[in-house]
């Protein structure tokens, strides 16, 4: 969703047009696919997406305003109070984690910098607490982009009726928008890891494999709309705010957009070829030019732009220049925040199980079925670190459990195979170690700490909103300390 696109609305032309488009693209990439050398330098990269909010931790909708003030590593997100950041792409070995941090502290500063030249401040944080249904039924919520707009047309055309957020958790939230503005509420980091395209199946398979560890232990996403529903409430919110099935297509079996998948693959083309077989385009745009010469890689644009709108928890991502192509994974599944250090042990436990599992001889996925580890995945989403999940030869087990016992020892493995500095790789998985023997992440500390500033508060009291504001003041202030959540006190 990263193109502009010309349109806000299409006509059966352009979308009949379109899916010809789309045919050619996926026959072109199979043949180029099999025959073509690509890029595989194993290097990694990073996004991030932000908050704006106001003195009162309200959200701000100003980021046109701030993107003014910052430079093209910055860019609008679908939310009129959303940006995101792009770290450059940069090797993992040796201190590339450390360059990570560094990096992603030193632009975190930036867009702060340029937010408090507006009166404003940056919250790195899964779902922003503070976050009404009144503001986001208000027409003013979506960044006046084309693309955004024609998003929103399309995914309300496509259901025919309203978009229906309903979540069970400590509390309940249920409640009918009239376009997709709840997706502007889930702010993620997503994490970019080339790999060369006959390790590509290896690679995706690994990360739905841990994908539920993952969330587990970065879960920062417990309050949406100032509710406590499930500790990474941004899972279901996403899927719910971009689903075009009405409730007969769901009963029918009809696939989500927002999906975990139903397969392990044996091929990166599985998954382009299953977008294409299974979702009708959104944003039926159309490139006229020269697709390639003998010595360029095809551009693709029709198929990256409909990959673009299936939102895969683990997605590939085909790239290609005038030097030649390479294939990622992108790994969508991770909140923001809380804090630079926090993400970065994230991206090395992720980084490093991902490395350890490929090398397995036997690899987990043939261990264990895909739906385990998607039960594994909504579980953890749902309860968090204090999840409990299945594991090959384990059977049931608390998640935190798993992590400390199985998971780190081969994320560390991992790691060292990398050839990422041992107290590098020490720093950052004590973190999620920590994290584990504690039973604390971004997503319980906010719990714990709601519940002291206002004990049994009512969702939309004026005890809840203010104990919200409150304790906003306390994730920004210990976010900017760049302490990691898992030491972040709560006061008795």
């Amino acid at each position: 969703m990263g193109e502009a696109v010309n349109s806000k609305r299409y006509t059966p032309e352009e979308r009949t047009l379109y899916r010809e488009k789309l045919a050619e693209n996926l026959e072109l990439f199979d043949t180029y696919l099999r025959h073509a050398e690509f890029k595989s330098a194993g290097t990694i990269g990073l996004e991030l997406e932000l908050n704006l909010v106001d003195s009162d931790n309200q959200p701000s909708l100003n980021n046109t305003k701030v993107l003014e003030r910052l430079d093209d590593e910055y860019q609008s997100e679908i939310g009129g109070f959303n940006l995101e950041l792009n770290h450059p792409v940069l090797q993992v070995a040796g201190r590339g984690l450390k360059t990570l941090e560094a990096g992603v502290a030193h632009r975190l500063g930036k867009a702060q910098k340029a937010a408090e030249a507006e009166g404003l401040k940056v919250a790195s944080i899964g779902t922003l607490p503070t976050l009404s249904t009144q503001f986001l039924t208000e027409e003013t919520w979506i960044t006046e982009e084309n693309r955004y707009e024609a998003l929103s047309n399309s995914i309300v055309d496509a259901r025919g009726e309203y978009v229906r957020i309903e979540l069970d958790g400590e509390e309940t939230y249920k409640h009918e928008f009239s376009d997709i503005a709840p997706e502007a509420s889930c702010t993620s980091m997503q994490l970019h890891l080339q790999v060369a395209p006959n390790k590509f199946a290896e690679a995706w398979n690994a990360s739905q494999a841990i994908a539920a560890a993952q969330v587990a232990m970065s879960a920062n996403s417990p309050l949406f709309v100032g509710r406590k529903l499930w500790h990474e409430s941004r899972i279901p919110v996403f899927t719910q705010s971009i689903d075009t099935r009405t409730p007969e297509l769901v009963n029918q079996g009809v696939r989500p957009r927002v999906w975990f998948g139903e397969r392990w693959i044996t091929s990166v083309f599985d998954l382009f070829e299953e977008n294409v077989r299974y979702f009708p385009p959104l944003l039926p745009e159309i490139k006229d030019f020269v697709e390639f010469s003998s010595a360029d890689a095809p551009k693709l644009y029709e198929l990256n732009l409909h990959n673009g709108t299936v939102w895969r928890w683990n997605r590939p991502i085909y790239d290609s220049s005038d030097s030649g192509a390479h294939i990622r994974v992108e790994n969508r599944l991770l909140p923001a925040g809380p804090t630079p250090v926090d993400m970065v042990a994230d991206a090395a436990f992720y980084y490093g199980l991902a490395e350890f599992l490929v090398g397995e001889n036997r690899p987990v996925w043939s261990r264990m079925s895909f739906s385990e580890a998607e039960e594994n995945f909504f579980a953890c989403a749902k309860d968090g670190i204090h999840a409990r999940v299945t594991w090959p030869k384990i059977g049931h087990i608390d998640v935190a459990d798993l992590v400390l016992d199985v998971l780190i020892p081969q994320a560390r493995r991992g790691l060292s195979r990398l050839g990422i500095d041992k107290d590098v790789i020490e720093e950052y998985m004590s973190i999620i170690e920590g994290r584990a023997e504690k039973r604390t992440n971004g997503a319980t500390w906010q719990l714990k700490m709601l519940d002291r500033l206002a004990p049994n508060s009512a969702p939309d009291s004026p005890e809840r909103r203010e104990g919200l504001k409150q304790m906003m003041d306390a994730y920004v202030a210990n976010q900017a300390s760049g302490d990691p959540v898992h030491t972040w006190d709560v006061p008795v």
